[in-house]
């Protein structure tokens, strides 16, 4: 009898706090599912709130304040090159065209005041464009290279003497930008052509270059340029070139 009524009292108090526990955790869980209400539906079953949708072919209502989106694109970071029809350049030894243009200082320049010198005649589509903008650019960072190799550079657009100064200043071009706005020489050299565009078809200069050799002659086409390292692949053909002169 004694050991019973010794253990009677410590299961009491167990049952008592057991049952306290339970009604603190009761009032837990209730107060925490209380302060988390459900996201309200519509009649398709879609959530109003959220962005979630049950039926995942169920048509969007007009009173639904979610939206659907469609397929993800992924975009190309590559700048989109126009195509060109085939151009009829000058060959490679045949006589360089002659001109005379205003430079970006209103200044006439001639191709053939330059007989004795090696010369890098480039077109281009237009000023302070991605491409034309990273190409002169490029042309600017090598011109050391080019003068230690005596070498002239003319840039040819058919944009105006303003629009080159404005250019030039703005990237500061050490070199000459050359104005031919009645497209007289970029027609000579056969840069001038239809190009289409994403879809649109019209009348442009094309960018190509001209090596020109100190006898006045062709050395080198480039038909096609990539305006990130054509600088540099114009001074290792310069390079190869005077080796084979010398």
């Amino acid at each position: 009898m004694s050991i019973h009524s010794a253990q009677l009292p410590a299961r009491s108090k167990i049952a008592e706090y057991c049952s306290c526990c339970m009604a603190k955790k009761k009032k837990t869980k209730a107060r925490k599912t209380k302060s988390m209400p459900k996201s309200p539906r519509s009649p398709k079953g879609e959530k109003v709130m959220g962005i979630a949708v049950r039926r995942s072919g169920a048509r969007r209502q007009s009173g639904s304040t979610h939206k659907t989106r469609g397929p993800v694109r992924r975009m190309n970071n590559k700048t989109p090159r126009a195509q060109t029809a085939e151009l009829h350049l000058p060959a490679v030894g045949s006589q360089a065209p002659e001109f005379t243009l205003p430079d970006q200082f209103g200044a006439m320049q001639s191709l053939r005041e330059q007989r004795g010198k090696w010369v890098l005649v480039y077109f281009y589509p237009k000023d302070d464009t991605p491409g034309c903008t990273k190409e002169a650019c490029m042309i600017r960072d090598g011109f050391p290279l080019f003068e230690k190799l005596d070498v002239t550079i003319f840039g040819v657009s058919v944009d105006s003497i303003v629009s080159h100064k404005k250019f030039a200043d703005k990237y500061h071009l050490p070199f000459t930008l050359l104005s031919d706005v009645d497209k007289h020489v970029v027609s000579a050299y056969g840069v001038w052509g239809k190009k289409r565009f994403m879809g649109r078809e019209y009348y442009g200069t094309n960018r190509c270059s001209f090596l020109i050799a100190p006898d006045g002659t062709i050395a080198k086409v480039y038909p096609t340029v990539d305006p990130a390292i054509h600088a540099d692949e114009v001074l290792r053909d310069l390079e190869a070139l005077k080796k084979v002169g010398d």
